[in-house]
């Protein structure tokens, strides 16, 4: 029975056994053999398990996030169909006499740096795919088990080093009960799509993996950020009798699902949802938000292995708007860079990626991409309340060069013949100094302000947010923080455009008052947080929290 404190990255009780999601290492030594037949008979069979793997988990992928995201597979499937790479292989065991994995490294190796020195990012990506399919087959060659979420078919609790937010966003929450990181902090994206699916996860544990034991029975409080392992009966009837009040709680605030958000004294505020899928839009209605504030459409890029086509893009939006009828729905472009990578875009690794070519920079780097996805966005602009956002402005400058391709991409649609909705909003992320600072000058050039405070506190006060080691400087309550959304507030009211906090702030319960006072008009958050929010401002006073925010 051992306790263990992290971070408590997303709230919730689960219990479960242990699950490793750690990649092995596969060491690969040459090795002489005699029996070469017996070795070709040892590849067979590999490659055959991984044919079989690999078609469970297109089989499962496509279950849990559909048909259109299973490219990747496809792509790992015909591989392990290519004559030349596999006679390749074989032909090295039989002329060398060597044994099969150190055959099947030395090949793969060989192809992966042709693909690589290739000047086609197609083929660069072919790169990756060997990368991956040989790493299966040595793995099965070697008798070790490579770890896949979307083959699990038993409730577990997941422990990792770290997790991607394309990994957590593969999550299948019917048998992934919670997951418990070594690294990692509260407002990591991974920690962000953990609290938007409702899983319970604790990071930032600094060495859990070598602590717990596959198998071993884990209750995950992603309230409190503590695990327990291997808990007495005691301690397991505390947490059963804890996460029935909970649930009983969260029952009670059901009943707020259909009010409007309002203070004691009539203060309107909106209060929206953060969503990365459609299937977050269940949650979206259950919870009566009364919007989307944030769309993250970077999954869109993340959870397949090519880029989305504009028809693609182009149907989501559209179901999207649909479903959410008339309420306003801000749809952020393309934000990846950071801890969000899409390996097949071919960018290579950056010293500092969080300063580094990510969100607007790439959009504006990579026009066709961002063009794609302004087309599809505008052709879908009909069939709802569309609200387009760019992240990480930095200057007045991106903003301009932004909104110029995305009136260039209206002109020529019309010309195409396609409806457009005349009153398509237009508004800039504030996440970054330079731009808050500038905030009375980019509210005269938006429709509206989108605060993102995850960013805005990390490149303040210089803290990485994924790093615990400052996580004690990443302080969304430091005064310096607190003016400069005071200020963004005051400009963009000043111009009469509305301002909105998707960052994690926006559902703190400290910080909300004195967002409230401050004037905020919407707060935007995961679906999950919203009911509590609710009932939180009901209890306040506007002009109390007016009084308050001056004083802070």
């Amino acid at each position: 029975m051992i306790q263990i404190k992290g971070i408590a990255a997303s709230q919730g009780i689960s219990f479960a056994k242990a699950y490793f999601f750690n990649n092995p290492k596969l060491e690969v030594l040459e090795k002489k053999i005699v029996n070469t037949s017996e070795e070709l008979l040892k590849l067979d069979s590999a490659i055959e398990l991984s044919r079989r793997e690999l078609k469970l988990i297109k089989e499962k992928t496509s279950e849990m996030i559909g048909n259109d995201k299973v490219n990747i597979f496809e792509a790992h499937l015909l591989i392990l169909e290519d004559e030349e790479y596999i006679e390749t292989v074989k032909t090295d065991i039989i002329s060398k006499e060597i044994n099969a994995e150190y055959a099947l490294k030395e090949t793969s190796d060989m192809f992966i740096h042709m693909f690589e020195s290739m000047n086609n990012k197609y083929m660069k990506e072919r790169a990756s795919d060997i990368k991956d399919v040989s790493k299966r087959i040595i793995a099965h060659l070697l008798g070790v088990s490579l770890p896949n979420p979307s083959l699990i078919n038993e409730k577990v609790i997941i422990v990792a080093n770290d997790l991607t937010p394309s990994q957590v966003a593969q999550l299948n929450h019917k048998y992934i009960k919670g997951f418990v990181t070594n690294i990692g902090g509260k407002n990591s994206h991974s920690s962000i799509i953990s609290r938007q699916l409702g899983i319970p996860a604790v990071v930032g544990t600094n060495n859990i993996t070598s602590i717990i034991k596959n198998g071993d029975f884990l209750i995950v409080d992603g309230t409190a950020g503590i695990v327990e392992i291997n808990p007495n009966n005691e301690i397991l009837k505390k947490y059963k009798e804890k996460k029935e009040i909970l649930k009983k709680e969260k029952e009670n605030l059901y009943k707020l699902s259909l009010l409007k958000t309002e203070t004691e004294d009539n203060k309107k505020i909106i209060l929206s949802s953060n969503i990365g899928t459609l299937k977050d839009l269940q949650e979206v209605k259950k919870n009566g938000s009364e919007g989307i504030g944030l769309y993250r459409t970077e999954f869109l890029y993340m959870t397949k292995g090519e880029l989305p086509t504009e028809e693609e893009q182009f149907n989501i939006y559209k179901q999207i708007l649909l479903n959410m009828k008339n309420k306003s729905v801000v749809v952020r472009t393309l934000d990846i860079g950071g801890d969000k990578r899409v390996p097949y875009l071919g960018y290579p690794n950056e010293m500092n990626p969080f300063l580094g070519c990510r969100a607007i920079r790439l959009c504006l780097k990579e026009k066709n991409i961002f063009k794609t996805q302004l087309r599809a966005l505008i052709r879908a602009s009909i069939y709802g309340k569309l609200c387009i956002m760019f992240p990480m402005i930095s200057t007045l400058t991106e903003l301009r060069e932004a909104k110029k391709i995305f009136e260039e991409q209206k002109i020529i649609l019309k010309k195409q013949g396609y409806k457009i909705a005349e009153n398509i909003e237009i508004g800039a992320m504030i996440e970054v100094p330079s731009a808050a600072i500038l905030s009375d000058f980019f509210s005269k050039e938006v429709d509206f302000i989108s605060i993102g405070t995850n960013d805005l506190i990390q490149y303040t006060m210089a803290a990485d947010r994924m790093n615990e080691n400052v996580s004690y400087l990443y302080q969304p309550y430091n005064p310096a923080v607190f003016r400069l959304i005071d200020f963004i507030i005051k400009s963009a009211h000043n111009e009469n455009k509305w301002v909105g906090i998707c960052g994690e702030m926006a559902s703190d319960p400290i910080a909300i008052p004195i967002l409230v006072g401050m004037g905020i008009d919407e707060l935007s958050m995961t679906s999950t947080s919203i009911l509590k929010v609710r009932k939180h401002i009901k209890k306040l006073k506007f002009s109390e929290m007016k009084n308050l925010s001056k004083k802070i």
